[in-house]
């Protein structure tokens, strides 16, 4: 054993950086790491504010990743897309263990600095409103507390003009299965049970159509931590405010346990029941 301080440089190491690209550099981190601006004085904000961040960071990638799998699908290509299936599921499971963090914070905690955040909320992340609109749900009233930046509003307009990501889905089932001709005028009723019977097909006899079949699997494994997500965020709300309404004006829980009933991709979960 020896006490010598070991030099990386003795090695082939890199230490000088005087007009070379340095690590953070490459990564923008003086921008990233001065990006948090605390309002107040409280030690948790800084907790709160990294928190939300970097689940933003977070969600920029299964943007990305949401993207190019419904690409590669529109083109036939499935096994490139379940890859990035398979990323977006650990990219909500990131998600998930986030709210682990936050829960440090108690309800004496968060009221230090509650009252700087103003009506902000997560209920306004427009990357959270594009994820769910690729994923299927479509409400459009959710535009509008984006009205003030026509830019975005554009931004969530153009993937509304877009098959969803489920509707790519289906039209590669479809191919297998065709639908009835006379769908587009039968009720919501009657197109389910017909969505759910062409996936059923596929998982009484998954080695004729085993793509589709893993397609719909990968499908089910996202929206399963989606829900995970969704569920944290609801404990995580009544664990440190309650009731109390969100700062947007939402009812907080109330809210947050309504859209635990939202089903992304319905007929791929129901089928269980008949089969």
């Amino acid at each position: 054993m020896t006490n010598t301080p070991y030099d990386p440089s003795t090695e082939g190491a890199q230490m000088s950086f005087d007009g070379r690209m340095s690590y953070g550099d490459y990564l923008g981190l003086d921008a990233i790491l001065t990006a948090q601006k605390p309002l107040s004085d409280a030690h948790d904000e800084m907790l709160f504010i990294i928190q939300h961040q970097t689940s933003e960071l977070w969600m920029r990638l299964a943007i990305h990743e949401l993207n190019a799998a419904r690409n590669q699908l529109q083109t036939g290509e499935m096994r490139p897309a379940f890859k990035m299936l398979s990323r977006v599921s650990r990219i909500f499971e990131q998600l998930n263990s986030a709210w682990d963090v936050l829960r440090t914070m108690t309800p004496s905690d968060y009221t230090t600095f509650r009252a700087a955040l103003g009506q902000s909320s997560g209920f306004q992340s427009h990357q959270y409103r594009l994820i769910e609109f690729m994923l299927g749900n479509r409400n459009t009233a959710m535009l509008r507390p984006h009205a003030h930046r026509p830019e975005l509003v554009r931004l969530l307009e153009e993937e509304l003009e877009k098959p969803s990501l489920y509707d790519v889905a289906l039209t590669a089932l479809h191919q297998a299965y065709p639908l009835p001709a006379d769908l587009d005028q039968a009720s919501d009723e009657a197109r389910h049970d017909a969505v759910m019977e062409c996936w059923r097909k596929v998982y009484e006899d998954p080695q004729t159509h085993w793509e589709l079949y893993e397609l719909a699997e990968k499908l089910v494994d996202l929206e399963d931590y989606f829900r995970r997500w969704r569920f944290n965020h609801v404990t995580t709300v009544e664990r440190v405010i309650g009731f109390k309404r969100g700062t947007g004006g939402t009812g907080g829980v109330s809210y947050l346990k309504r859209m635990l009933e939202v089903e992304l991709f319905p007929e791929l979960w129901h089928l269980r029941t008949a089969l």
